[in-house]
């Protein structure tokens, strides 16, 4: 399995399925694919393979993830998807690096008290499959 595809596995079982909650940023949202970034989108009718090629076209390439080890491309991809892919770019490469960069970023969020457990906890499993071999 190529190190896109065990990413991609790993970030949509954490964004999940279909969600519309009036307090999410992106609004309308399904396997991670937002209204707010492809308001053009269907995104009720969403599939899983749309969704796997929309990242793999507009979050893992243009971050150029195929040359990073694992864990640092596992981490940068996961940080694209759900933080944004400007952000994503600017990271360091090394993985605490970016989980630090990432929690600090979480922390001032506003929407923290809302979503801040669920984003803290998926931040060190991500980081957890980044270590692994």
């Amino acid at each position: 399995m190529s190190n896109f595809d065990a990413a991609f596995l790993l970030v949509v079982g954490a964004e999940g399925g279909y969600v519309n909650n009036s307090i999410d940023p992106g609004g309308e949202t399904k396997y991670g694919i937002s209204r707010r970034a492809y308001p053009d989108l269907n995104i009720a009718a969403l599939t899983i393979d749309d969704a796997k090629e929309i990242y793999r076209r507009d979050y893992w390439a243009p971050l150029g993830l195929d040359a990073k080890p694992w864990g640092t491309a596992l981490l940068k991809f996961d940080a694209a998807v759900n933080q944004g892919p400007v952000y994503a770019r600017n990271l360091p490469d090394d993985p605490r690096d970016i989980c630090v960069a990432r929690a600090i970023r979480y922390a001032a969020n506003s929407q923290f008290p809302a979503f801040g457990r669920g984003w803290i906890t998926r931040l060190f499993t991500m980081y957890q499959h980044a270590l692994a071999p």
